[in-house]
This record gives C-alpha cells, structure tokens and sequence, in this order.
C-alpha cells in the first residue's frame, strides 16, 4: 500500500510517496513566488500554488506508473502546511485574493488592539498563542479594517491545509493541529475561541469544520483523481502544521524529543504531554513546559507559541526565526545565479545543487563576519517586526564563501539563542534531530552541534514533513493503529553530530559578540 505525503511550504511545495515502512519511492518539487507589494507584507497567489500541487502529483504519478516494479495503489493522502496563511474564499472555494502570510508583518496596528482589548497574557493562556504579525486572527482584523468588501463578500475563511482539501473533496475540514495555531483556537475548550469569534463579529460557520489530524475526510474527486493520475480516488486525511508533520515523522512522539527544521523558515519543536499555559505563565506548580519557580524564564516571556502536535495528546513548543533558509535562497537569487546555472548544467549528469555550490568553499572556521538574520523581523524570543538584517566586519578581503558562512552562522547563532531560552524555562535538550533542506548540508549540521554545544542526529528521510503527512495518511486508511508506535518504529537516525571542543569554544567567543548585535543595532534599525 502506497501513501503521499503533500508538503505545501511557504516558498515550495514537495509531493513525496512512501510505502508503509517509511521507504521513499519518489517525490517532486515545485517553487513558487512570495510576493511583496509592500515592505512588510507578504503574499501568495493561493490558486497558484494549488496548480503547482498538482504537477508535483502528476509528476510523481508519471514516475509510478513507469515504474514496472510499482504495481501497490496509491490508499490515501494527507497534508502538510504552512501555517497562519490565511485565504478568503467564495462559495465554490475560490481565492478572493491572494493568501496573507504567517511572515506578512502589516498587523502591527491590530496587535495593539489585542492587546488593548484582551490583555497578551490572557490571549496567551486561551490560546497559546503570542501577540505577534504571524497569527491568523490580526490578518482576519486587518481585513476588516482596510478591505470590507472582502470581509463581508467572502464565503469562508480558510488556512491552506482546508483549502486544499476543500479542492480535493469539497469539505471544509482542517486539522485541530493547524487550527490551534490561528489565535482563535481555545486549546483548553478544544474548539474555535467562542469569545475572540464574537469580538469578531465572525461566525463560527465562516471557519472549517475541526477533526484530529489523521481522520479521513472523504475521497478524492473521481474527475480530480482522474486528472492527476490516480488508479482510483484515494483518501483524504487531515494533516496539520508542517512544523507538527516533520516532528511526527522525525518521531518526536514522547515528552522532551526536540528538532531542528531548517526550510524557509528555521523553527525549533519541543514535544511537551500537556499546553499547561497557566505554568507557561509562571503560575503553576512546574512540570514539562513551563517556570518552576519565578527565578526562571517562562515560554511566554520568550514568545514561544504552545499549539496542538499531530501525535495523539501530544502538544509542541515552538521557536522561530522567519528568514531561515530563505536568506540562503536571496542569496541564491540575488549573487549567485552563476551557481545556480552550474547546478542546472552538471544536474545532467549528478546531483550537484545550487546550494552546494554556494558553499563549496565555506571553512568550517568561523568566519570574519557577523551577520543578523533578521530580514523579516526578528523571531523568537524578541518577535521586532521593524528589525532588520545586518552584515558586519566587510573588508576588502571579503569573499563570497565568507558572506555565505556568516549567514550559515547567523542563523545558527540565532538557533542558539532559542535553545537557550527553552533551557532556561527547565526544558531539557540532549538531542536535535535535523529535518528540512538545511539537514543536507553536513557543513551546517557540523556547524548547529558546534554553535549549540549539542549534538545533531539526522533521520534517513530528511523531508519529514511529508513523511509525516504520509504517517498520518497511513493512519486514516488503517495502515497504523497507532500512530505513535508507527512513528517510532519508521524512524531511522543514520547520522550523528557531535561538538567538536576546539570550535566550540572559538564559536562561544563569536556567540558572544553575537549576543551584542541585536541590542546595539536595535534603535539603529528601526530608524532606517
């Protein structure tokens, strides 16, 4: 039995097919366009990225059935997604208007608000959820104050895993997981925020119908199935945040497993076994996410969002730095193009990518330069939309491979500081497991152990996201009673980082200087 797991990322989408034991068959990629009309806001053709979702199916369909070895029939499929996007949609499904991002840092004015009107600490403790330009609920205020036609015109408001599934089966259905990652999801009623909904003036029937992640929804549209490829139409399962599917299919099943998703965007999860938001805000008597004592941080004050996993009564603690991998990409596209056509002539002939290219030449010694990587705004713990990205120590000695390290390092450095928040709020980290583009690049994987003192272990299928949107396909069709024994029992950590002293304590002394940037360019950035 075949199981597709459908990756739909804010830069790309992947579609990968894996047979019940986590062996990958085959997969296809798609990168679409993020568009910026306005700094700060950040958009996407939703419709577009629907079409580009299909040719990766069709794609990796063509490839099966070419396949004579390949006679198993696909059983079900599930998704993975970004999160906090929000799309206004007609009555038939179709965008009103381009998607607006989680990075789409225009709700400044709307947080206020919430602030104002709910208190951060309350919204925190219902939801989860930190005020901050990345949830859904400032996005929806913000159409109702600049854009009311769509407001009131649109038939629903959708997040992309219940648009895709909406195009998929014509049911409105989203997983608890992605939902409870909007603001508006009550994480101790289970159910869309009665409360923050009337605030609104929103109807909860304008929002999707919430089932757990791996429930099956129907079956694919016999013409869509048709189209695409399919011998038969295939389930429909929820899925959840891409974030959640990459800890499933990394295993990240058990209370205190961490990971390291390197993609767009470069997020820590932490798996705790209860939200416990009260102790998140220091009121608590302890345990797994949240201060023991008021000597100690709280995820709260470190702006750690606390949301629903994809595993069975299993929640997550996530960090998050906007820019991630999409620095490597800028870069990519800005001043090296030259590698990215190298890539395109030698992939004749070999796996050579782009990327590798780029850092081909990087020392694994630290480099001269520091950069911040905040070229959407800082994330956690400090989540300053007005930050901005910043490059020190240029010379005319300055190389590429020295620009391309410093961004490695700044992101990494970056990494670090998150680590040391969860520390700090009592949460014991003995193991990063890298999952995402980054979990390719031995060089960074090296690097996150040295910088972070903490040793890095990589899974056969680095694209966990969509392993774990497949896992939880495989569950909706009765291929896996249990998920978390399935998740467990798939995972295979093939390699392992440890730090190496004589770096570690050169990249200690660069982590302090490190430590300096932010406070000392904060003002400074703000004002350009």
């Amino acid at each position: 039995m075949l199981l597709i797991g459908l990756d739909i990322g804010t830069s790309g989408c992947k579609a990968a097919v894996f047979r019940e034991d986590g062996t990958l068959l085959t997969s296809a990629n798609r990168e679409y366009s993020i568009e910026m009309p306005i700094p700060g806001w950040a958009e996407q053709d939703a419709e577009q990225v629907w079409r580009l979702a299909q040719d990766a199916l069709r794609e990796i369909l063509a490839t099966l059935s070419q396949e004579m070895a390949c006679r198993e029939r696909v059983a079900a499929l599930s998704l993975s997604v970004q999160g906090e996007a929000i799309i206004p949609v007609d009555g038939a499904g179709r965008a009103l208007r381009s998607a607006i991002l989680g990075m789409d840092t225009r709700t400044v004015a709307q947080n206020a608000w919430l602030r104002e009107r709910f208190d951060a600490a309350r919204l925190y403790a219902r939801t989860g959820m930190p005020v901050h330009t990345v949830n859904t609920l400032p996005k929806l205020l913000w159409l109702q104050d600049h854009e009311p036609q769509t407001w009131a015109s649109a038939s629903h408001f959708l997040l992309y895993e219940d648009f895709l599934i909406q195009k998929m089966t014509g049911e409105r259905v989203v997983s608890r997981c992605l939902a409870s990652r909007t603001q508006l999801y009550d994480l101790r009623a289970d159910a869309w925020a009665a409360e923050i909904l009337d605030v609104l003036e929103l109807s909860p029937s304008r929002l999707s119908e919430v089932q757990p992640a791996g429930v099956v929804i129907g079956r694919m549209r016999a013409d869509l199935a048709a189209d695409l490829g399919f011998s038969g139409s295939p389930l429909v399962v929820t899925g959840g945040h891409d974030q959640a599917c990459g800890a499933l299919g990394v295993g990240l099943t058990r209370p205190g497993l961490a990971m390291v998703s390197t993609g767009t965007a470069e997020v820590v999860e932490l798996t705790l076994s209860a939200a416990k938001l009260d102790e998140v805000l220091g009121r608590g008597e302890g345990g797994d996410g949240g201060a023991r004592d008021s000597g100690r941080a709280s995820l709260y004050q470190g702006n750690v969002s606390v949301y629903a996993h994809t595993a069975p009564d299993l929640y997550l603690a996530m960090t998050l730095n906007h820019s991630g991998g999409l620095i490597l990409r800028w870069y990519r596209d800005t001043f090296g193009r030259g590698a990215k056509r190298e890539a395109r002539v030698g992939s004749q002939d070999s796996d050579l990518d782009a990327y590798d290219l780029l850092l081909a030449e990087a020392s694994p010694e630290p480099s001269p330069l520091l950069l911040l990587p905040h070229f959407a705004g800082s994330g956690t713990p400090s989540f300053d939309t007005a930050s901005k990205g910043a490059l020190l120590g240029l010379t005319f000695a300055t190389t590429k491979a020295d620009v391309v390290k410093a961004i490695l390092e700044g992101l990494t450095f970056e990494l670090r500081l998150n680590l040391d928040l969860l520390q700090g709020a009592g949460l014991a980290i003995t193991e990063l497991r890298a999952i995402g583009g980054g979990a390719r690049s031995e060089l960074w994987l090296q690097l996150k152990a040295d910088i972070t003192g903490i040793p890095v272990v990589v899974p056969r299928v680095v694209d966990a996201a969509c392993w774990g949107a497949a896992l939880l396909a495989g569950h909706g069709a009765g291929c896996f009673p249990s998920l978390h024994h399935a998740a467990v029992d798939t995972v295979a950590l093939d390699r392992a980082f440890e730090p190496q002293f004589d770096r570690q304590r050169r990249f200690a002394q660069r982590y302090q200087l490190y430590q300096e940037l932010y406070p000392k360019l904060r003002s400074l950035l703000r004002r350009i």
